[in-house]
């Protein structure tokens, strides 16, 4: 059966459709076109997994976040963003958001989590319709280090670290697709988006974990939790 794994790019989203041990790249502005995208190709497609915050704190922070960056080694760790408060995202202004969440969390938000904003609302906007599939919240970092831990302690965006990321990905069987320049996306983001869809397929599986287990609700109701 096959898996999606998304993870942001310059143009949008860059989804990598997994069917058997074969890889399909895909490309859209937004998560609802590529999922209708990758159901035209695949349309028994039923899981989703994409690096997003899904599942908003109210007063508190997320543990899943806690918990996945106990999964990392030291100088990893900051890859897992904390989760902007629900009330943070509902401002247009970087100023506004980080007072926004201090208030809800205690603590200011960075600027690199309020450019991740429009898309965490893209995402929260699908996950509340009226959709055809499972979406799961994954972390490419976590991913990895479930398949091989030494593979995350070089940068991803260095040559050693993209080698070490491909070669996990070998190990258990599967071959990230070549990397095409100018379609909107950078190299580690395919990367990030091969492992995602690994993490959809073990969901498929029974095999996925949750952080925590059970995921845990906040006001909006949506359960929260990283999936590896």
């Amino acid at each position: 059966m096959a898996a999606l794994g998304v993870d942001g790019c310059r143009a949008g989203w860059v989804g990598v459709l997994l069917r058997g041990s074969a890889y399909d790249v895909l490309v859209a502005p937004g998560i609802a076109a590529l999922v209708e995208t990758a159901r035209r190709a695949e349309p028994d497609l039923s899981v989703v997994a994409i690096d997003i915050p899904i599942g908003l704190p109210d007063d508190r922070p997320r543990r899943t976040d806690v918990l996945a960056r106990a999964r990392l080694p030291m100088g990893r760790k900051s890859s897992v963003f904390p989760t902007p408060s629900r009330a943070a995202v509902g401002h247009p202004t970087h100023p506004e958001a980080s007072a926004a969440n201090r208030s809800a969390l205690g603590v200011g938000l960075s600027i690199q989590a309020f450019h991740l904003v429009p898309k965490i609302l893209d995402v929260d906007a699908y996950v509340r319709s009226e959709n055809p599939v499972v979406v799961l919240e994954a972390h490419p970092e976590v991913s990895f280090a479930e398949i091989d831990p030494f593979c995350v302690v070089p940068s991803k965006v260095a040559a050693p670290g993209a080698a070490a990321r491909r070669a996990a990905l070998r190990s258990i069987g599967l071959e990230p697709p070549a990397y095409v320049r100018g379609q909107g996306y950078a190299a580690d983001d395919l990367l990030d988006a091969c492992v995602l869809a690994w993490t959809a397929s073990r969901y498929v599986a029974g095999a996925a974990y949750s952080l925590p287990d059970p995921p845990e609700a906040f006001s909006d109701g949506i359960p929260a939790a990283i999936w590896v």
